[in-house]
């Protein structure tokens, strides 16, 4: 395993990390603690040390299960956990927003993890009105200095709230989807963040598991699966569900990715290595549902290197084939 320094955190953390939206069980199918906490243990084994989590991932459960893992792992495995706060927010609108609701929500995180600080705590992807409220921000510099928070960080839709976001000083790292399929955020986000020494999560980094080269016309989904019932934003923003990317157009341009890629075992693994090449990601947080994901995922650090060739025609299918759905829109 390789490790990067995140951001002005100053963590240094596994690149290929671990997300836990579906950990514990397949979008939709419910929570299983046992299958968790395996799948926890086996990430730290590769040599992950930071776990993504949030308050709302299966109702709070997920973040139960990352504190039993801390507390069964102890102090001395130097674990980092990034939790987040305000999806938990209903109605999720601006006007709910505030700090007493806010730092409700991060006692509750505190109390669910089994921890006295959190190391990085991360607003949620909340509405694009929040970034401009300083008051919201000026919640965590308090929290910070009663010892609750070590950092904030924030989880984004739209490069534009990640820019907005950057401004605040207490801000250390941004999460954000790039993948093969949203390549938007390289354009110039990147590099405005790395001049402020931001951290950047790559998140989403498989589009739902589309690029995982697994999936077909015939995939069916569980009916509380985002991927069943939010193509279309149905539930919350589509971008989160296979990037955005129309699922039939996705399958297609997966098959002229197998095709530039055809050396490798894994499309999955070429995807993540894909990430890894560019150096301005602190960490990537892939999920995992099973435990083969595992140290599959975890061998993209060591794949051979692309030659410029496929590089430039993995570039032509983004360009030809998927930028105009997504490019302008997050």
């Amino acid at each position: 395993m390789n490790y990067r320094t995140l951001g002005k955190t100053g963590f240094n953390v596994s690149e290929l990390s671990l997300g836990t939206w579906q950990l514990g069980g397949v979008w939709g199918t419910g929570f299983d603690h046992a299958s968790a906490q395996r799948l926890l243990d086996a990430s730290y084994d590769e040599g992950v040390n930071f776990f993504d989590t949030a308050d709302v991932y299966e109702d709070g459960e997920s973040e139960k299960a990352v504190g039993a893992f801390l507390a069964k792992k102890g102090s001395s495995a130097n674990i980092k956990v990034a939790t987040k706060c305000g999806k938990r927010i209903n109605p999720f609108t601006n006007e709910h927003f505030s700090p007493e609701v806010l730092r409700g929500h991060v006692e509750d995180s505190l109390q669910r993890l089994g921890v006295e600080t959190i190391d990085l705590i991360q607003l949620h992807c909340p509405p694009t009105e929040v970034y401009y409220r300083p008051e919201i921000f000026g919640l965590f510099d308090r929290l910070k200095e009663e010892g609750k928070i070590q950092h904030l960080g924030v989880s984004v839709e739209k490069i534009e709230e990640g820019v907005k976001a950057i401004q605040f000083e207490n801000v250390t790292t941004v999460q954000i989807i790039y993948n093969l399929f949203r390549q938007r955020p390289d354009d110039y986000f990147f590099d405005m963040a790395k001049e402020k020494n931001i951290g950047i999560i790559a998140r989403v980094p498989l589009a739902s598991g589309l690029l995982s080269g697994k999936m077909t016309r015939q995939s069916t989904f569980n009916p509380n699966d985002h991927r069943h019932g939010n193509r279309n934003g149905e539930w919350f923003d589509k971008g989160e569900t296979f990037a955005g990317v129309p699922f039939e157009t996705g399958l297609e341009a997966v098959e002229k990715l197998r095709e530039i890629f055809s050396g490798y075992d894994s499309l999955a693994q070429v995807a993540l290595k894909w990430i890894l090449l560019n150096q301005k990601i602190s960490v990537i947080i892939p999920g995992a549902s099973k435990l083969p994901h595992i140290p599959s995922n975890m061998r993209a650090g060591s794949l051979p290197d692309f030659t410029p060739d496929q590089l430039t025609a993995a570039q032509q299918v983004y360009d030809s084939m998927i930028k105009h759905h997504v490019h302008d829109l997050w």
